[in-house]
C-alpha cells in the first residue's frame, strides 16, 4: 500500500486546511480529506476557494473534520454541491457547531452578494455565493459524530481514526489516524488548532506519545503571546477604554473567544474590577454557540447551566437591535463577530464606530495576513467599506493573549511530549515566518525530517507498508 499526502491548504497560510490523504492498493484506491476549510484573507488567496480542487470531489470517501472553525470547515458545502457524498466525521460538539456556522457563513455570503448587487460596486455582475443555504442543507445528512477518545475502523479496517482533545474550541480534536498495511501500521497525527494550557473554558491539549508522520499548526510559532495575568490586563484596557467616554467595541470569534470574554468579563464585575457597564453580544451565532455549553457539559470545565450569564449582559439576536447599537454613545462593551472583521455585523458596527476618537475597537484574535482586522493592527488610517473609505480615529488596542491558538510555548510543550520525535514532521496551518521559525526550532533539537510544505505540493508517506 502506499500513503501519499497532498497539502490543499493552509501550507505557507493560516487558511483553507484541506490535506488529501490517498491510500493506494493494487486493485483500491481510497481518498480522504483532514479538514475541509475556507481561504480567508488576500484576495488572491480567497480565489483559491472557486478553484477546481486536483481531486473530484465524487471521489472522496471521507472527511474528518478537526473542528468547526470555518477556515477547517467552510468548503464542506462546495464540496457537496461538486458531487460529495461520503461520510463527514467530527466530534458530537463539531457536529453541533457545523449546523449553526455553515449556515451562518452562507447567509452571509448572500447577504454580501445581494448588498454587492444592490449597491454595484462588485466586479463580477451578478455577484454570487460560493454557496448557499439550500447548499448546507445537503451537508448536514453526512455529518457523523465520534466520541472522544474512541478508535473507529474505516475503509474496510485499513485506517483507524481516533479523536483527541485539543483544547482550542468547543469540540476540536486532534485526529490521531493509524493506517494499516499488509505488513505494518503506521500513525499520523493531525494536530488540526491546538489551543493554550490552562484555559479557564477548556480542557488542555491531550498528550500523544508516538506519531511516525505529524502535521503540526504554527499560527504563533515565532511568539510567545501568554498573558501572565489576563484578568488584570483585560481590566486595565476595559477602563481606559471607558475613561475615554466611548464604547468599547471588541471582535472576537463566535466561537471560542466571546465565550472565554464573557468568562473573564463575569469575574470581574463580580469583583468590582470594572464598573457595572452594559455588555452587548451582538452575534446570533455566538447566541447560539453559548446555548451548547449546556448541551455539552463534559467537553468544557465549566459544567451544567447558564454559565456565561450575568447582570448588565443584553444578547442582541435581532438586526433591528444590532442597528440601535449605532446610536449607542456614552459607556457600554459590544462583542460582535467576525474575529477578524471579515463580515458580519462587526463591519456594521465599524462604520459608525472607526471614525469617532472616544471609542475604541479591541482585537484579541489572530488577524490573518488581508484581512481588515490585520490592516488595522498594522495602523491603517482609513478603510474601505461598503464602497466608501471610512476614517480610522477611533482607539485600536490588541491582545493576542486572548487567542485559542497555542503560542510557541504551547506548542513546544505539546511537541515535547513525541518520544521519540515523528519520522517525518510537517509545519502547516503559519504565515511563513511563523512556520519556519518553528521548524529551525525543532530541527535544533534534533527532530529529523521537518519540512514547511508547499500549497499543493504532493509527497509520498509511505511505500509498500
Amino acid at each position: 500500500m502506499d500513503v501519499n499526502l497532498q497539502f490543499l491548504g493552509a501550507a505557507h497560510c493560516v487558511t483553507g486546511s484541506k490535506y488529501l490523504l490517498t491510500l493506494e492498493e493494487a486493485a483500491a484506491r481510497h481518498q480522504v480529506l483532514v479538514d475541509c476549510g475556507l481561504f480567508q484573507g488576500y484576495k488572491e488567496l480567497r480565489l483559491r476557494n472557486r478553484e477546481k480542487l486536483p481531486v473530484a470531489p465524487a471521489e472522496v470517501e471521507l472527511v474528518i473534520l478537526t473542528h468547526a472553525h470555518i477556515d477547517h470547515s467552510g468548503y464542506l458545502p462546495k464540496l457537496v454541491k461538486d458531487g460529495f457524498r461520503g461520510r463527514i466525521l467530527c466530534t458530537e460538539p463539531t457536529a453541533d457547531l457545523l449546523s449553526i456556522m455553515l449556515l451562518d457563513s452562507a447567509k452571509l455570503q448572500e447577504e454580501e452578494a445581494a448588498y454587492a448587487n444592490k449597491q454595484g460596486y462588485s466586479k463580477h455582475h451578478p455577484a454570487r455565493p460560493l454557496y448557499s443555504q439550500a447548499d448546507v442543507a445537503q451537508v448536514l445528512p453526512l455529518v457523523e459524530s465520534v466520541a472522544y477518545d474512541a478508535p473507529i475502523a474505516l475503509l474496510d479496517g485499513r485506517l483507524t481514526l481516533t479523536f483527541r482533545e485539543a483544547g482550542h474550541i468547543l469540540g476540536s480534536a486532534i485526529a490521531e489516524l493509524d493506517v494499516q498495511g499488509m505488513h505494518q501500521r503506521k500513525r499520523l497525527v493531525f494536530s488540526g488548532d491546538l489551543g493554550r494550557y490552562d484555559n479557564p473554558v477548556l480542557y488542555d491539549p491531550a498528550t500523544i506519545a508516538r506519531a511516525d508522520v505529524l502535521l503540526v499548526e504554527s499560527t504563533y510559532g515565532d511568539r510567545i503571546t501568554r498573558l501572565a495575568d489576563p484578568e488584570t490586563v483585560l481590566a486595565r484596557t476595559v477602563n481606559e477604554a471607558l475613561d475615554r467616554g466611548g464604547v468599547l467595541l471588541i471582535a472576537a470569534f463566535s466561537v471560542g473567544r466571546t465565550q472565554v470574554l464573557l468568562y473573564y468579563l463575569k469575574k470581574l464585575l463580580a469583583a468590582n474590577r470594572i464598573p457595572p457597564v452594559p455588555v452587548y453580544v451582538d452575534s446570533p451565532m455566538a447566541l447560539r454557540v453559548v446555548d451548547l455549553y449546556p448541551r455539552h457539559p463534559t467537553a468544557h470545565r465549566l459544567g451544567h447551566g447558564n454559565v456565561f450569564d450575568f447582570n448588565g449582559l443584553h444578547l442582541v439576536a435581532e438586526a433591528e437591535q444590532s442597528k440601535l447599537l449605532n446610536l449607542k454613545t456614552g459607556w457600554g462593551i459590544i462583542i460582535s463577530a467576525s474575529g477578524m472583521c471579515t463580515g458580519g455585523r462587526i463591519v456594521h458596527h465599524l462604520h459608525h464606530r472607526l471614525p469617532r476618537p472616544q471609542d475604541t475597537l479591541l482585537l484579541i484574535g489572530y488577524q490573518a495576513e488581508g484581512t481588515r482586522g490585520r490592516r488595522l493592527l498594522a495602523g491603517e488610517k482609513e478603510l474601505k467599506m461598503f464602497g466608501e473609505l471610512v476614517p480610522v480615529r477611533c482607539q485600536v488596542e490588541h491582545l493576542d493573549g486572548f487567542s485559542a491558538h497555542a503560542d510557541r510555548q504551547d506548542l513546544l510543550r505539546w511537541l515535547d511530549q513525541f518520544q521519540p520525535p515523528p519520522q517525518r514532521t510537517f509545519v502547516v496551518h503559519g504565515e511563513p515566518p511563523a512556520a519556519e521559525d518553528l521548524a529551525a526550532t525543532l530541527r535544533q533539537r534534533h527532530w529529523s525530517n521537518v519540512v514547511v510544505p508547499e500549497y499543493l505540493e504532493s509527497v509520498r508517506l509511505f511505500e509498500w507498508l
